[in-house]
């Protein structure tokens, strides 16, 4: 009886809230309120300033879409935003490919695990730019691979993928998955280690070879991982800059001609805010193509595993 009268003349706070219920409230507000301003803000004001006749400084005087209009009639641009795909497509799917194959070897419960581990999460926590710094001098003919080949007297031997305009893009691709297959080893692997053991077990004594294990039960099973790994690449394609800057600087010429860069040449360098901001809200465009999707998707998937129970 005691405890129910302490209980009942405990003194509440605002409102007859318990603090403790606020707390969260209050701990997480700041940073909500700040990533709503830096996304949505932002994102509108961005979108006012493509539409206005801003030059070095911004100005509000309104004209309509003629930015976007002048933007996508520049073959530079183009020639960006035709990279971005490019680009995108091939990182994406051999990051995957690379990251898929390290995390099987690995989950063959190899010696020294924890040293290969390492080892192929090591590019991870190097910089782009530090990584383009290192991989502009393999591909420099006079000091690189190439050059190192034929001093072992092979001179016929060609590595100058990043001087060549045909193929510098690729010398990006190349150093991208480099870079990034060592996270998506990082996520299949400890989807591989989620998968129940009965299962495989299972298949195994069906008669299943362990390739098809892998591609009837364990891989499927480890679906929704496939799926996280490629929008968080696609994220790290939409906004690459510095790699491209410490690899190829845009060139030769501008084959290598990203979006990021094309947004700071125009906003920095030659002062056309307005049409830097139009070519900003096509590249936070075709980030929304894939998070928009994406989002529902996890939303709908919410929803059906509360239905199921």
């Amino acid at each position: 009886m005691s405890l129910e009268r302490a209980s009942a003349t405990r003194p509440r706070l605002f409102g007859g809230r318990r603090l403790g219920e606020l707390v969260p409230i209050i701990v997480l507000a700041p940073s909500l309120i700040a990533s709503f301003i830096y996304v949505f803000v932002f994102s509108i004001w961005t979108l006012y300033i493509a539409m206005s006749n801003s030059s070095l400084l911004p100005s509000y005087g309104f004209v309509g879409l003629s930015n976007f209009e002048s933007l996508w009639a520049n073959r530079r641009w183009n020639i960006a935003y035709t990279n971005l795909f490019f680009f995108s497509g091939f990182y994406i799917v051999g990051s995957m490919l690379v990251g898929l194959l390290l995390a099987i070897l690995i989950d063959q419960k190899v010696r020294g695990e924890s040293v290969w581990r390492t080892i192929f999460l090591y590019p991870l926590a190097v910089s782009f730019i530090v990584t383009g710094t290192v991989w502009s001098w393999l591909y420099n003919p006079v000091d690189g691979i190439q050059a190192l080949v034929r001093s072992f007297g092979w001179t016929d031997f060609s590595f100058a993928l990043a001087s060549d305009r045909n193929y510098a893009i690729w010398a990006i691709i190349i150093t991208g998955i480099w870079q990034s297959s060592g996270f998506a080893m990082a996520l299949f692997l400890a989807g591989l280690r989620s998968v129940d053991g009965d299962i495989i077990r299972a298949a195994q004594i069906d008669g299943a070879s362990t390739f098809r294990t892998y591609r009837k039960v364990i891989l499927p099973s480890i679906a929704p991982i496939f799926l996280a790994v490629a929008v968080v690449q696609i994220q790290f394609a939409i906004k690459t800059f510095d790699l491209v800057v410490a690899l190829t600087r845009g060139g030769p010429g501008v084959s290598t001609t990203f979006p990021a860069i094309y947004v700071y040449d125009l906003m920095f360098q030659r002062g056309q805010i307005g049409e830097g901001a139009a070519a900003a809200i096509m590249m936070l465009a075709a980030l929304a193509v894939v998070l928009v999707p994406y989002s529902l998707f996890l939303v709908w998937r919410r929803n059906k595993e509360v239905r199921n129970g």
